[in-house]
């Protein structure tokens, strides 16, 4: 097991596996907020593309919260699990909805603050995390990417586990994980440092990277 000293190595080691990319004038680095963001940096500055991130906000079950009945994004957009939503009564679906609503315009209002809204119509778009534990996030941002019109979708992280690997793959034009234990654990057991990356961190990313 190769462990990272923190975000930004985790991110010039992407970067290195994503170098061919460079000099594509359609790309876009979206950092998925907000642990993804200083891996998302370190990759734009390396392929020369604008950063920028993409706020995803999961719907999960209320007696359990990690099963994903569907997710928001900005600009409202809505991704659904019909079979998954059915079994909730519509109140319970409002309730989920209207918290994750909430907290995802704060995170909007906050990152966006001057900045236009996120439009990747006929852009490649990079979705780029820390890690991918269940894959369930990644799979809804791939979803929230294509409905703002992304022409394509390449989601890369550090590390992953094969059985998110494998369920994304379906989802997204590819898939760049640096490495794929057999034994993935948690997506925290790979880095030294995995502290909770802050509203500020975010922000300062964003104003300093092209």
């Amino acid at each position: 097991m190769t462990t990272y000293r923190d975000r930004t190595e985790a991110g010039q080691v992407l970067a290195d596996r994503l170098a061919d990319l460079a000099g594509h004038s359609d790309l876009v680095v979206l950092g998925l907020v907000r642990g993804g963001v200083p891996v998302a940096r370190q990759v734009a500055e390396r392929l020369g593309a604008p950063l920028d991130v993409l706020v995803v906000r999961k719907l999960g079950m209320p007696w359990a919260p990690e099963v994903a009945f569907g997710a928001l994004g900005p600009g409202g957009v809505q991704v659904l699990n019909e079979m998954v939503a059915g079994r909730l009564s519509d109140r319970d679906r409002d309730q989920v909805r209207r918290r994750e609503q909430a907290e995802l315009d704060r995170r909007e209002s906050r990152y966006r603050a001057g900045r236009p809204p996120l439009d990747l119509h006929g852009r490649t778009a990079i979705v780029v995390d820390d890690g991918l534990a269940t894959g369930a996030t990644a799979r809804a941002a791939v979803q929230v990417a294509r409905r703002l019109g992304a022409a394509r979708v390449i989601v890369a992280v550090p590390v992953g586990a094969e059985q998110a690997y494998d369920l994304l793959a379906p989802e997204a034009d590819q898939v760049v994980a640096a490495q794929l234990p057999p034994d993935f654990g948690a997506v925290g057991a790979y880095y030294d440092d995995f502290h909770e990356v802050s509203d500020d961190e975010v922000t300062e990313a964003l104003a300093t990277t092209a």
